[in-house]
């Protein structure tokens, strides 16, 4: 129904489906955890799968990073754990900048370990007073000599406490600059939490005057928001393609619950308005997913041009992920409300999606003046 994936797509979905099976067992635990699940690890590791987030020439498993792969992935991956779907969604954003303009040698060191998950990966680009208005970060990157210094504290940083290695933004001189900084490196220092509503790998990192070689820079003195951008554009739409598999799963208990439980004589899925719920939680769902696929598409062959695409399909699939989790909920009565369940664990991981990789409201502003501006040419 709608679009249609080639082969290739279909297979990459397909392992991560068995993937996710394998270790369904360990999700509730692990989605609860605030430190990275060695079961998880093991299973996506051995599925190779975070090969899709390096490019070929340091291990991965396409020439450049493919929107759509990641994509359908993290559809399968988020119907089971949203764990599972964190670590392997930030080997290929803790790693893109690397990927796009780190040095040779830095490149050479960390990419392959991302693409086997032996090096974990981590963006640093929020602090604690600093949210979505990234210039107004006030880590300082300093060069001297042969090295830069970086000073500083970010906050609510996914895989904080596991990662390898941090992507760290900071203001210089120059402007805006992005540097990567090992986890073992001296002074580096992280306090795990705040524990958020749906848990999740995260925590405050500090840099102490941190000293690493200049090679560890990436890209150009100044550049770093085009980077940053370049980041945003390749996997925005990968949040879509999670919120869709959010949603299917949701639906899939509420049909499972409904069509199993009957009250006055007839299933619940015959019973009052929940056919209507039912039927428009799917129609929502493969809207959502149509979208999704089209902009992950795009975004494949020049996420740049297409990052308005993606923001749409971001914003659509994850409002849709929240009302069919929230209708599922409703149509499963008291059985919806129980701690622990797996529909509880959906609702509240729905949740934290229409906020990261960009409020939903500051989307929809973006787009609402690129329109405006498009028709006052």
């Amino acid at each position: 129904m709608g679009f249609e994936l080639s082969a290739r797509y279909l297979s990459l979905q397909a392992r991560a489906r068995e993937v996710a099976a394998s270790v369904a067992g360990q999700a509730a635990a692990a989605d609860e955890s605030l430190t990275a699940d060695p079961v998880m690890v093991k299973a996506l590791a051995d599925s190779e799968l975070p090969a899709l987030c390096v490019p070929a020439a340091y291990g991965g498993a396409d020439e450049q990073v493919d929107s759509l792969a990641i994509t359908v992935v993290r559809e399968a991956l988020m119907a089971t754990s949203a764990h599972l779907d964190g670590l392997f969604a930030m080997q290929a954003i803790g790693s893109f900048a690397l990927s796009a303009a780190g040095d040779k040698a830095v490149q050479s060191e960390w990419l392959p370990r991302v693409a086997r998950l032996e090096a974990i990966a981590a963006l640093a680009l929020t602090e604690p007073e600093v949210g979505s208005d990234l210039r107004s970060v006030t880590t300082a990157i300093t060069e001297d000599g042969d090295s830069v210094v970086v000073t500083g504290c970010k906050s609510f940083i996914t895989n904080a406490g596991e990662a390898a290695f941090y992507t760290v933004l900071g203001r210089e001189s120059s402007g805006y600059s992005l540097v990567l900084v090992p986890a073992t490196a001296a002074d580096v220092t992280v306090q795990v939490g705040p524990r958020l509503i749906a848990p999740h790998i995260l925590g405050e990192v500090r840099f102490d005057s941190v000293r690493v070689p200049a090679s560890h820079r990436i890209g150009a003195p100044g550049q770093a928001f085009s980077l940053v951008l370049a980041t945003l554009a390749t996997f925005r739409v990968t949040v879509a393609g999670a919120a869709v598999g959010l949603a299917q799963a949701a639906l899939d208990e509420a049909v499972r619950h409904t069509t199993g439980r009957s009250q006055f004589g007839k299933r619940l899925s015959e019973l009052g308005s929940i056919p209507s719920l039912l039927a428009q939680s799917w129609l929502e769902i493969e809207q959502a997913r149509a979208l999704t696929y089209c902009a992950a598409s795009a975004a494949a062959q020049d996420p740049l041009a297409s990052i308005d695409l993606s923001s749409m399909a971001k914003v659509a699939a994850t409002e849709t992920a929240s009302r069919v989790a929230d209708r599922a909920v409703q149509m499963m009565g008291r059985f919806g409300l129980v701690s622990g369940s797996v529909i509880e664990r959906l609702y509240r991981n729905a949740r934290p999606m229409r906020i990261y990789e960009g409020g939903n409201e500051a989307l929809l502003d973006q787009l609402a003046r690129r329109l405006v501006k498009r028709y006052a040419r």
